[in-house]
């Protein structure tokens, strides 16, 4: 990236509160995740035959149907996110993407940490289970979350914290199929009151309802990645279409500051600690979420 499309990036990072990477990620990175989440679903698929809660294990289903078909027996019990199991070879080119990584260290500075909250979100159509309310991430830190570090936040709070979210489609993200929204510039309000909903957070009525009008569709391809603050106001439209909205979200964090939770993530650049940074997709494998 050169040093005029870098600036022009953060300078709309800074105005807006996120900056959009169109064709970033090359199609055999994105093909490779898609074959993990598959392996995925395989061993999905395996349980509930196991459980005798299907008998047809849909393998010629394509990746944006077989969940559906799986659960339809009880659509509730369809899987919202997958996290803890994303440690396979396939994933590291994602989360560990060198470009996404430029960028982030320009805002962030050379160590970065990935945070430990990285996720791979399958949107089924009209769950209500995927109808992210908007919210900031931040507003969830600042809520208290389990496994909170009490120590560190007595010295930092949720707005101090140095982090940018990304998020990538693995098919069309589209307004039909639930693409997010976001409001740009509400970064600057800082951490705003949320409420507590059914499934999520929601930022109170009087300040979400006059900045409404403001709100953009994010529509992505597969291969384009979004970079946005944690402080931006955004969600999670419904899924009105037949097919699964299939998506990665992942945060970069200053690995400098403490994460505010039980689990610290995993450096994935470091001029003071270069023989801790991830190195590759082995090694990715052969650790865990922590």
């Amino acid at each position: 990236m050169n040093q005029h499309a870098a600036s022009q990036r953060i300078q709309q990072f800074e105005d807006q509160g996120y900056v959009i990477l169109k064709d970033v990620v090359d199609l055999q990175t994105v093909s490779a995740v898609r074959q993990e989440l598959s392996a995925i679903v395989d061993q999905i698929a395996l349980g509930l035959r196991a459980m005798d809660h299907v008998q047809e294990l849909y393998e010629s289903e394509p990746f944006e149907t077989r969940l559906i078909k799986l659960f339809s027996f009880a659509p509730q019990l369809s899987p919202t996110q997958l996290r803890t199991n994303l440690h396979r070879p396939g994933m590291f080119g994602l989360f560990f993407h060198p470009r996404v990584l430029d960028l982030a260290e320009v805002i962030l500075g050379p160590e970065i940490r990935l945070y430990p909250n990285y996720t791979v979100r399958p949107k089924l159509p009209e769950d209500e289970k995927t109808l992210v309310l908007w919210h900031q991430d931040a507003g969830y830190t600042a809520d208290n979350w389990a496994g909170k570090d009490h120590e560190a936040s007595k010295q930092l709070s949720a707005a101090d914290l140095r982090m940018v979210n990304v998020w990538s489609p693995l098919v069309k993200a589209t307004a039909e199929n639930g693409c997010m929204q976001f409001i740009p510039g509400t970064h600057k309000l800082g951490v705003v009151p949320h409420v507590e909903r059914k499934h999520y957070l929601e930022i109170a009525e009087s300040i979400l309802k006059p900045r409404l009008k403001d709100a953009v569709d994010i529509e992505l391809n597969p291969g384009d990645v979004v970079l946005f603050s944690n402080l931006l106001f955004h969600s999670g439209q419904p899924n009105r279409s037949k097919m699964i909205r299939w998506s990665c979200d992942w945060r970069y964090q200053d690995a400098t500051q403490p994460t505010l939770r039980k689990h610290q993530g995993h450096l994935a650049r470091s001029a003071v600690h270069p023989d801790k940074v991830v190195q590759d997709a082995s090694q990715w494998a052969a650790l865990k979420f922590s």
